[in-house]
């Protein structure tokens, strides 16, 4: 079984950017992996995925200018990096893993059986 947790999240301003790490208790090496996130309210909503070997990576069409998925096996750590934060990026993020021994990426949530506890990315002037 693989124990994920995020970190890396915080307070920022508009405009700023943050890392967030997904580290894993085990290796990840043939696991996809995909980041989530869940406004207040809201459902939770898909941003990124990177393949088992982090060959092909997707992330959501309307933060891709921003956003960036990426992985180290070395540390078995997979990272999101956010740019030019908005308001409306403000939510809770969410690693997921998926044993797969194919190398494909996956949107859909229900695609993945393990998730970390999430970590708050508030961005506020």
């Amino acid at each position: 079984q693989v124990r994920l947790w995020e970190s890396g999240g915080g307070l920022e301003h508009p405009g700023g950017s943050l890392r967030l790490s997904c580290a894993s208790s085990g290796y990840i090496i043939d696991y996809a992996m995909g980041w989530y996130r869940q406004a207040p309210g809201k459902a939770r909503e898909f941003v990124a995925a990177i393949n088992r070997n982090g060959a092909r990576t997707f992330v959501l069409d309307s933060v891709k200018d921003r956003f960036a998925i990426s992985r180290d096996h070395a540390k078995n750590t997979i990272y999101l990096q956010m740019n030019n934060l908005t308001a409306a990026d403000t939510a809770v993020y969410l690693c997921a893993a998926r044993l797969d021994y194919t190398f494909n990426y996956y949107i859909n949530h229900e695609d993945y059986r393990y998730w970390g506890p999430g970590t708050q990315v508030t961005v506020s002037s």
